[in-house]
Formats: C-alpha cells, sequence, structure tokens
C-alpha cells in the first residue's frame, strides 16, 4: 500500500518540537481522538519507548502496539506499529525540518510494510481515513506544543529541590 504523509508548519524550533515529540505520553494528548487506552512500557522516551494503545478508526477497533525504533535528534523519530495479530506492520516517522522564516515543518509519514487483504481490498478507503486522522493528529498537536511552551517549566528528577522562601530579617 501506498504510504500516507501529512505535514503542518509551527513556530516551535526543530529541538522544541523533538523534545515534545521525543516524550511518548506526549502522543496521547494530540492522537486520543483515535487512539485510547494508553499502556506504556519502556523508557519513557527515545528508542525503546513503548505504548499499546486502542485506535478506532473507520468504525473498527484494533490494539497497536507502538515503539520507538531510530531516532535522529531533532530531525527525526521513527515508530514501529504492530496490530491485528501482526498481520499489519507499519512504520511511522516523524521528520522535523527547520523553516527559513523560523519554526519548523513537521511532517508524519505512515508506511504500511504489510497489511491485511482487507485493508488491501479497501486501500483507498483505509488511506483516505488514516490521512483524515492524521491531519487532525497534525492540528492538535500545534496546539499542544503551542500549549507546551506556555505551560510553566515542571522540575525534572534531576533538578534540585525548591529552596524554602527567606525569611525576613529582623533589623539589629
Amino acid at each position: 500500500m501506498k504510504s500516507v504523509a501529512v505535514s503542518i508548519d509551527v513556530p516551535q524550533t526543530p529541538e522544541q518540537v523533538y523534545d515534545f515529540l521525543d516524550v511518548m505520553a506526549h502522543h496521547e494528548r494530540f492522537t486520543n481522538h483515535y487512539l485510547t487506552g494508553w499502556r506504556y512500557s519502556g523508557p519513557s522516551r527515545g528508542i525503546g519507548s513503548c505504548a499499546t494503545v486502542t485506535a478506532t478508526l473507520g468504525g473498527k477497533k484494533t490494539d497497536v502496539t507502538i515503539q520507538v525504533v531510530d531516532a535522529d535528534p531533532p530531525r527525526r523519530i521513527v515508530e514501529r506499529n504492530v496490530s491485528a495479530a501482526g498481520r499489519r506492520l507499519a512504520q511511522g516517522t516523524y521528520t522535523i525540518e527547520p523553516l527559513r522564516t523560523g519554526g519548523s515543518r513537521v511532517s508524519f509519514t505512515y508506511a504500511w510494510e504489510r497489511a491485511p487483504l482487507a485493508d488491501r481490498l479497501l486501500a483507498p478507503v483505509v488511506r483516505a481515513a488514516m490521512r483524515r486522522a492524521n491531519r487532525t493528529v497534525m492540528r492538535r498537536l500545534a496546539t499542544e506544543l503551542d500549549h507546551d511552551a506556555t505551560a510553566p517549566a515542571q522540575p525534572g528528577p534531576d533538578s534540585p529541590p525548591p529552596r524554602a522562601p527567606e525569611r525576613p530579617r529582623r533589623p539589629q
């Protein structure tokens, strides 16, 4: 089957986009209109991070395992998708390119390596449904990137503990 590609331009730098996409749990925020029931395994980010989700597309539900298998910071993240009891294998690739005017172009390409017979017979319909869903994904990703950029920074596990406020001193 032919792959499906979608893209969107965002004001964030490639590094900001990559840092957001690198965290597997962030994907739930912009794909939960058709991917639900997120269950995570492996590291929270980077190669080996993994999620199993329930995909609902075209009125059908199927479990999908998504695992990051390759990365080239801050340019590319490659995910392997396995569903339909292993009969559907695909690769999802996020490509992040800097724009001359600032910001980034984020592209997502979904490429089937193997598909069940029903998918192949209905390829134009399946591809159209995937394209529609992934266009929505890109719009929602842009919204989440904007939200993430305006949210106050959260301390990470390596951050120093917060300092207690200083008490006013009495004049002597």
